[in-house]
Formats: structure tokens, sequence, C-alpha cells
């Protein structure tokens, strides 16, 4: 059958180093894309997004983004107290004393 030219030749040699370099990268950029999805830092809630199961972020409330906008200087100190006061009284929350 084969009893002849049992060595690779220099383009099989070629094609293995290739195909072995190829194969590696492939398996490093695999455990790095994984290590990274999994072991994101916690968020403020203290919650870790990447691990399986775990929720999302959690939306702002009203208030935090009330919050943002006037610590951003969107909106003056007034608008803000009267804000957060309508807010609170419509959720039943606690009054600003």
């Amino acid at each position: 059958m084969f009893w002849y030219d049992h060595g690779a030749g220099g383009w099989a040699w070629f094609a293995m180093s290739v195909g072995a370099v190829l194969f590696w990268a492939l398996v490093i950029t695999a455990g790095v894309v994984l290590f990274r999805a999994f072991a994101r830092s916690a968020p403020s809630g203290g919650e870790r997004t990447g691990w399986p199961g775990g929720r999302g972020p959690a939306a702002p409330t009203a208030e935090q983004i009330l919050a943002e906008r006037y610590a951003r200087g969107e909106i003056e100190d007034e608008e803000y107290r009267r804000r957060l006061a309508t807010l609170r009284a419509s959720t039943g929350g606690p009054t600003e004393t």
C-alpha cells in the first residue's frame, strides 16, 4: 500500500503547525471569554450578573432617577424637593420632614 514516502512533506508539516497554533488559540480565546463572562465585577447592588441564574441589573426607581438628575444639575433644589414629595406621596412612602 504505502510502502514508500512514510514521512510527511514540507506542506504537511506546515499545515500541522498552523492547525496546532489555531487550535490552541481557539482554546485560549474560549477560556478568556468564559472567564470574563463569569467573573464580571459586582454592580452597586451586590449581585453578580455574569453568573448563570443571576438576574440582570435592577431597573432604577423613580427616586433614583430624580436624584441622578438633581446630581447632574438638570433640576433645581426646589423642583427636586417638590417632585420627591410628589413621588413619595403617590407611592405611600415616607415623606420628608
